[in-house]
Parts: structure tokens; C-alpha cells; sequence
């Protein structure tokens, strides 16, 4: 047992360390390297690409068989969505998703 944890530890502190160390040399030493415009540009879509990669594959998650497969939680997430762009409201989007979800999986029990 204890040897098995000193490897998870130190696995942990070495993860860290090497984050800690390539996000703080870009905030101290990026001034001296400047980044293109191009890459700039191309940057401001990063946020939206990650979160379209974690959204997506649990809106449809993939069977290799059968290929997407649609359920419940894409149909709270199309009338959340519709829903956010009719009236603007984060907490009305939050809360119309989870609302019909729990609605769907009370009507349709699996």
C-alpha cells in the first residue's frame, strides 16, 4: 500500500509542478514573446471548441454498433438552447433543461 502511494503523490506533485511552472512562464516571460495575430485570432475559439468537446460526446454519446445515440438529455439540451436564445437568461437555461429532463425521465422511465 505505501508503496503505491508515494507513486500517485509524486505523479501529482509532478503534474502540478509542470503546470504551474509552463502557465507561469507564459504570464512573467509572454511580453518578450509576443504571439501573431493570426494565432490570436485563432485563440479566442479555444473556449468554445473545449467546451463543444465536452458538451457533445455526452449529448450524443457514440455506440461503434449503431452510431449516436439521441436520449432525453438532448432533448432538455434543444428546448434549454431554444429557450436561452428566445429570452437571454443563463439561470432560465439551467434551470428549463434540468426541469425537462427531469420531466422526460418521469414521463418515459427507462
Amino acid at each position: 500500500m505505501i508503496s503505491e502511494s508515494w507513486y500517485v503523490y509524486s505523479a501529482i506533485v509532478l503534474l502540478a509542478s509542470t503546470s504551474l511552472i509552463c502557465r507561469t512562464g507564459y504570464v512573467l516571460f509572454g511580453h518578450l514573446l509576443p504571439l501573431p495575430e493570426s494565432l490570436q485570432r485563432a485563440l479566442r475559439y479555444a473556449p468554445l471548441a473545449a467546451l463543444t468537446g465536452i458538451i457533445v460526446p455526452e449529448l450524443l454519446p457514440w455506440d461503434p454498433a449503431l452510431g449516436p445515440q439521441v436520449d432525453l438529455r438532448l432533448l432538455a439540451a434543444v428546448v434549454a438552447a431554444a429557450l436561452f436564445l428566445w429570452t437571454r437568461n443563463s439561470f432560465l437555461l439551467i434551470a428549463s433543461g434540468m426541469v425537462v429532463l427531469w420531466t422526460a425521465r418521469w414521463v418515459f422511465p427507462s
